[in-house]
């Protein structure tokens, strides 16, 4: 039965998605199936897989309207052993089509559950807001990855993010736990990156993965190119934290 992670943080800028193309690419290098479900209307994880948003013939917005089923919309092997469902524009709609719809909370968890038998890893790339679709990506997942900046205001609204955590927990998903928070954008010549770091490990309880993600030029670059770092520059340290953490991530406690 596979995992499903959702990757999510409502403040934009910190590495959320690249978190999600690069932990689904380095979990597929290690010879795991993995499926990857872009649920931002932004597509960047569509396009930072190398696949062109604009021109998929159906979405994860046409899947969640029950317009096509998740084969019709899936993307075999984009890399190997990595598939994909892509979003559209069209996804930005999407709540405001879900208020007819019964229990609009589940629609995703009742679309994945047909497929999570397939594969060992399912990532859901969320949008940067805690709105009907992060809800929905949160009530399918077992659990959440939170990539947390390391900059200033970094503890800035992630006490909302895990109240909402533990809301949905409560209400909708009660099997769903914290997966772990990863740090992002590390740049070991700054002392407030280092500060930042001890201060998240001082305030927070919850589960702080080992690997540190570092700001580097090539993990900025690849998207742009339509590949995980992996592929772009396996040598680069943002290969090699991400291909750390997907180990972090396959030996996680909560699952031995």
């Amino acid at each position: 039965m596979g995992r499903i992670i959702a990757i999510a943080n409502q403040k934009g800028g910190v590495g959320k998605t690249t978190t999600a193309i690069n932990l689904a690419a380095c979990l597929a290098e290690k010879g795991k199936k993995v499926l990857a479900v872009d649920m931002d209307s932004q597509g960047n994880l569509t396009s930072g897989l190398g696949v062109d948003k604009d021109n998929v013939e159906n979405s994860i917005y046409e899947t969640l309207l029950g317009e096509c089923n998740l084969g019709e919309c899936m993307l075999i092997n984009v890399f190997p052993n990595l598939n994909l469902i892509p979003s559209s524009r069209d996804l930005a709609g999407a709540e405001v089509d879900f208020i007819d719809v019964d229990k609009p909370q589940y629609i995703l968890k009742d679309i994945i559950r047909r497929v999570r038998k397939n594969f060992d890893f399912i990532i859901i790339d969320c949008p940067p807001a805690l709105g009907m679709l992060t809800i929905n990506a949160m009530t399918a997942a077992d659990t959440v990855i939170v990539p947390i900046q390391c900059e200033f205001y970094a503890l800035e609204g992630l006490s909302q993010l895990l109240h909402t955590i533990n809301m949905i927990k409560q209400k909708l998903n009660k099997n769903l736990e914290i997966e772990g928070v990863v740090f992002t954008m590390y740049d070991s010549r700054n002392n407030l990156s280092q500060d930042v770091v001890e201060n998240v490990r001082e305030n927070l309880d919850e589960i702080i993965y080992k690997t540190v993600v570092p700001r580097n030029v090539r993990l900025a670059e690849a998207p742009s190119f339509g590949l995980p770092i992996n592929l772009y520059d396996k040598r680069s340290s943002g290969a090699e934290a991400y291909r750390q953490l997907a180990d972090e991530v396959i030996k996680n406690k909560l699952f031995q």
